[in-house]
């Protein structure tokens, strides 16, 4: 018989529906009916047939039609929510905001898998699997040493031994034996009592790669996890069935023991969850809906699902990835700017100038490599401490199959990540500072030689005036936000955890700092090709002109005052999708074969857009 499970308020209830052929306002009324059956005052509903309402499915949030019959528009197990008319939205519903899933909208199950041993995941791959393009299995080897760890773990219960976090409380409870017949008591307790977190959820792609990559700790078989609890994580991460994780309450050590209990907490059939098909909903209704059973936890598995570094290690994974696209993407976009203020690329030849009145370009534009370079070579070396952490055991007390024993010690310890991510901040933050200083070149007619703030009809129109001042505003909040956090502990837990690492406020502050890096640039970017614009008939390099057409196809050149927030929107999604790259990346890579055959075709490049060409064709002027 088809069911539906209706969110009225704050509760959510199930509706068995024999004829589907009935209507979308009959569905609404027995949910009413099973709403306050068991309410003292019937929930403040004086007559079901009386209450007006709307009821919209879960996924999308379209709205239905009361007439609508069930059969045409719901399919068997769906979700809706149901708003009587009078309420606010209640606050127990947490619908997806726009523009932070890609997957809510249109979730296409992927049909290629990625094998985790727990020894070769990246960077790239985590963040692809947040984007839902993969599904994961696990490789015979991993399988093979899951099952060995759990042998030794139910030797260790079945002999009573006193093991921490086994048989023992946690923390300051270390040297508290608890009787084998609330061992399952204890981890769930554990869970429960850490799932302390507050704000919002992660979004699901960042909640997809925190559990992919929890999994992925779990499969090199130092944890103790059993194959049933690990296939089951496997399961509800294929089915995207993802927890409601809050995005803070972690301090980094002993790992992040909040976001991973929330993480734990939903595959256990409690708190909330979020799928493509029911959105957010209780997490027992979601993982029935996909058939499938919460986990049950053996000795010692609440402890393996909850100790590591995954939240500040995920996050990290997708800062640092977006870091390395938007540094590739700076060098173009310094590039165009330029050419646009009629630049140099010969920045210590003598002669570079001779047809000016000018000796040298200022810093902004003759020191770029420099400024673009350290960024690029922090990038690649905290990317290289991410990718150690993704393949780490961090769990306590580690389990060691082959040497039948378990041993106690640090490595849930966040500092490595943390202290790269906020290196990571202080170095990409760069790209944005000498960005803001290019846009004022730009803006600025003493400067640029160009119309003031890049519009005709100055004073009727004030052009990148305030384009300019948003770019001035974030790099100055990511002043702020360069601060790194790992310089600070707090001692928790009774002082047995007197040293964390704040990485989890480290990571979400670097994706806050790159994203600000990403909106600098789309306005500087969206300058320089509007700069092109008064310098026509001439033309700039073959892949920058490229990048201008590809401008060009999402923003129309600036003829007078407009709403501008769209335009900057519109060009930070072309970086974000690294269109700009696409486009120039063919021209750099040909050039680095003919021009530098000793380079390497993917090292970050510098200007090195288009080999030299005839003066007559060039914006800038040598």
């Amino acid at each position: 018989m088809p069911r539906f499970t209706v969110h009225i308020r704050d509760e959510w209830v199930a509706v068995a529906c024999r004829d589907t052929s009935k209507n979308i306002q009959w569905l609404g009324q027995e949910a009413l009916k099973r709403y306050i059956k068991n309410k003292p005052d019937n929930g403040g509903i004086v007559s079901v047939k009386e209450t007006r309402f709307l009821v919209r499915r879960c996924q999308g949030l379209g709205l239905l039609d009361a007439d609508d019959a069930i059969d045409d528009v719901l399919e068997d197990n769906d979700f809706v929510e149901l708003a009587i008319e009078g309420d606010t939205m209640s606050s127990d519903f947490i619908p997806c905001e726009p523009g932070v899933s890609n997957i809510t909208a249109a979730y296409k199950e992927p049909a290629e898998y990625i094998s985790l041993d727990g020894n070769s995941l990246t960077s790239t791959d985590l963040v692809n699997l947040g984007r839902g393009l993969y599904k994961i299995k696990l490789t015979p080897e991993a399988e093979k040493k899951v099952v060995q760890s759990r042998e030794l773990l139910d030797t260790i219960v079945k002999e009573n031994r006193v093991v921490y976090g086994i048989t023992t409380g946690f923390g300051k409870f270390a040297r508290t034996v608890i009787p084998i017949g609330k061992l399952k008591e204890l981890q769930e307790n554990l869970v429960r009592s850490h799932s302390a977190g507050l704000g919002n959820p992660l979004s699901p792609e960042r909640t997809r790669m925190l559990l992919a990559l929890r999994i992925n700790v779990l499969a090199k078989g130092h944890s103790g996890i059993s194959l049933e609890t690990l296939q089951a994580m496997i399961q509800a991460f294929n089915a995207s069935c993802l927890s409601f994780v809050p995005e803070k309450g972690t301090v980094g050590a002993s790992g992040d023991l909040a976001p991973l209990s929330h993480l734990a907490l939903g595959l256990m059939g409690e708190g909330k969850m979020w799928s493509p098909k029911s959105g957010w909903a209780d997490a027992k209704y979601v993982l029935e809906a996909h058939g499938l059973k919460p986990i049950s936890l053996k000795p010692k598995e609440g402890i393996a699902l909850i100790n590591g570094t995954q939240m500040i290690t995920s996050l990290g994974a997708e800062a640092v990835e977006r870091a390395r696209a938007i540094a590739q993407q700076a060098d173009i976009v310094a590039a165009l700017t330029l050419e646009v203020l009629k630049g140099t690329t010969k920045a210590f030849d003598s002669e570079s100038h001779r047809f000016c009145d000018r000796v040298q370009d200022a810093y902004t534009m003759r020191c770029c490599p420099q400024v673009h370079g350290i960024a690029n070579d922090t990038i690649m070396f905290v990317q290289n401490i991410i990718n150690t952490e993704i393949n780490s055991a961090t769990d306590n007390p580690m389990v060691f199959a082959e040497r039948g024993e378990t041993i106690s010690g640090g490595n849930f310890h966040g500092e490595y990540p943390a202290k790269a991510l906020d290196f990571l901040s202080i170095a990409v933050h760069e790209l944005a500072s000498i960005s803001e200083r290019r846009i004022e070149r730009l803006c600025n007619p003493s400067l640029s030689e160009l119309p003031a703030f890049l519009v005709n009809e100055g004073g009727l129109n004030s052009g990148f005036m305030i384009a300019h001042c948003t770019a001035a505003s974030l790099v100055s909040e990511n002043k702020v936000l360069c601060h790194p956090s790992s310089v600070d502990s707090l001692s928790t837990s009774a002082a047995t955890e007197d040293h964390v690492s704040m990485g989890g406020w480290a990571a979400r502050k670097a994706l806050r700092v790159v994203e600000h890096v990403e909106q600098v640039l789309a306005i500087e970017l969206l300058a320089a090709c509007q700069g092109i614009e008064f310098l026509r008939p001439l033309r700039t390099t073959t892949p920058l002109e490229k990048v201008y057409d590809l401008v060009r196809t999402v923003v129309k050149p600036w003829i007078k005052d407009r709403f501008m927030s769209p335009d900057i929107e519109a060009v930070h999604r072309l970086l974000l999708d690294q269109k700009v790259w696409k486009v120039a990346k063919p021209y750099i890579d040909k050039y680095q074969t003919e021009y530098i055959p000793e380079s390497r075709p993917n090292s970050p490049t510098a200007f090195a857009l288009d080999p030299p060409a005839s003066p007559r064709k060039r914006v800038r002027h040598e």
